[in-house]
């Protein structure tokens, strides 16, 4: 298969053809779990070769070659009955635990919610088949997929709710290359999404691989928590293309439901990279897992609690956080206080409007720190726009190259960044200035006077944000009455 785009739009137009299909949401939903089990029968056919003791956790007459691989095979309401009431309720109950049968486990949490939404098995017989003519035993297919596999969870996002969206391969990128993961250090995610940050971490720790021992290291390097079903299952189909052979260190839980004094010293980790869901509120009783101080509903805001708290002494972390963070009060200026207290919050990189369109248009800031002495001052640098470009839009995201300046200027975390020098984009913030603002982070760029433009499209632009900024405002009061009065 040379092309593996029009395959993948051939199988989505099929699945429009079924009643039961509902949406984009459910479209990938269906081709997510059909491809999970199509990968890894095929690593199982590797593993088979280079293993002589290998065996599958999953039952004969259910893995992919039995049932799927023959295109004359079972079809119609047969191959119907054989997935709603075999296939799927058997993965879903695996008899398997994360430490003695891993890959079993993998499986099982993986489809525990799992659900077939195609009620004609002709047509789910023509999808089998065309997943089929792939072949993800070869490198360059594999690799082909890869790209593929990144527009699918683009396409996700398109359909999923507000706070949940892709974030840009660009900005994943340089957080990763900033933070810089080695091997022997554990690479967390506790909001992991579709795992793009951890497979930039994979991608970034694989070009230090040298040896099997140092790819052992590297396959138990990466951890994460994803509280959706579907985002999980693309995950772990993520990082199995990214080769992880047993991505059971990827869990299906909500990380903040679990109360931060039970999380102990041992699964500390050494790096956290993370875009956390902003705009959203937690259900009631998760908030009481959290110190008294810095209890709040407001799902980000309890994240960067966390991951304080997660991370190790000498722990790297860098984070996505709206403005909204940067400027708000009451519980987030304690959060904000305790942060600069337990860590060095050395440095903010503010993005202009756009960069996560059309999913949203909140301005944004990636927040670097380590957790070792208090923060004695904080440096920012504002990210422009490159030459000619107005915003971002999905045919034209933000790039890596643009991030080059921020690279030559960023200097060493060993010396303090001592080398850091002031320009008409970085300028630098001591601690005093900090607590005097009541811990306010939006600090404005003072090598820039006040901008006004008068370009309508700006203008309009402008407009748009703002307004969008008051309905998400207005939607969290609304929420956050709406629980007050049913407690």
């Amino acid at each position: 298969m040379s092309n593996l785009t029009p395959l993948i739009k051939s199988i989505q137009d099929v699945m429009r053809q079924d009643s039961g299909v509902d949406g984009d949401a459910q479209r990938i939903s269906q081709l997510t779990w059909l491809l999970f089990l199509k990968i890894f029968d095929a690593l199982e056919e590797e593993l088979e070769l280079t293993r002589d003791d290998y065996a599958s956790p999953i039952p004969e007459a259910l893995r992919w070659r039995h049932w799927a691989a023959d295109a004359e095979g079972i079809t119609g309401d047969a191959l119907l009955q054989f997935v709603d009431t075999e296939l799927l309720p058997a993965l879903k109950n695996l008899r398997a635990d994360a430490q003695r049968n891993p890959r079993g486990y993998v499986v099982r949490s993986v489809f525990e919610d799992t659900y077939n939404y195609m009620k004609s098995g002709q047509l789910l017989r023509q999808v089998i088949n065309k997943l089929g003519t792939i072949d993800f035993n070869r490198q360059a297919e594999r690799h082909q997929f890869n790209d593929l596999y990144e527009k699918i969870l683009r396409d996700l996002q398109s359909a999923g709710n507000a706070g949940e969206f892709y974030t840009p391969r660009a900005v994943t990128q340089f957080m990763v290359d900033m933070t810089h993961p080695r091997l022997g250090e554990t690479i967390m995610d506790p909001a992991t999404g579709t795992g793009g940050f951890l497979v930039c971490a994979i991608e970034h720790l694989r070009q230090q691989v040298r040896s099997a021992e140092q790819e052992a290291q590297l396959q138990n390097s990466v951890r994460g928590v994803e509280k959706k079903q579907l985002p999980h299952m693309l995950c772990v189909t993520n990082l199995l293309l990214h080769g992880i052979e047993v991505p059971s260190q990827i869990r299906h839980d909500n990380t903040l439901a679990r109360p931060l004094r039970d999380w102990g010293a041992a699964e500390r980790v050494d790096v956290i990279l993370t875009n956390p869901p902003f705009g959203g509120i937690e259900e009631p009783g998760i908030e009481a897992g959290f110190p008294a101080d810095v209890r709040t509903k407001e799902t980000a805001d309890l994240f960067l609690v966390l991951i304080g708290h997660l991370l190790k002494p000498g722990g790297r972390a860098a984070v996505v956080l709206p403005d909204g963070f940067l400027f708000g009060e009451g519980v987030k200026a304690r959060i904000k206080e305790q942060l600069l207290q337990e860590c060095n919050l050395h440095t903010i990189v503010r993005l202009p409007s756009g960069v996560f369109a059309p999913y949203t248009g909140i301005k944004t800031n990636l927040l670097f720190f380590t957790k070792s002495q208090p923060t004695e001052h904080i440096w920012y640098y504002e990210h422009p726009y490159p030459p000619g470009v107005k915003s971002y839009n999905k045919t034209k995201p933000i790039a890596i190259s643009e991030f080059d300046a921020e690279k030559a200027w960023w200097g060493a975390q060993a010396d303090g960044f001592a080398a850091r020098e002031e320009n008409e984009r970085a300028w630098k913030v001591g601690i005093d200035a900090i607590r005097a603002a009541n811990y306010n982070l939006d600090q404005k760029n003072p090598h820039v006077g006040a901008q006004h433009s008068h370009d309508p499209d700006t203008l309009l632009a402008d407009y748009a944000r703002l307004q969008a900024e008051a309905q998400a405002l207005r939607d969290e009061l609304k929420g956050i009455l709406a629980q007050s009065l049913q407690a």
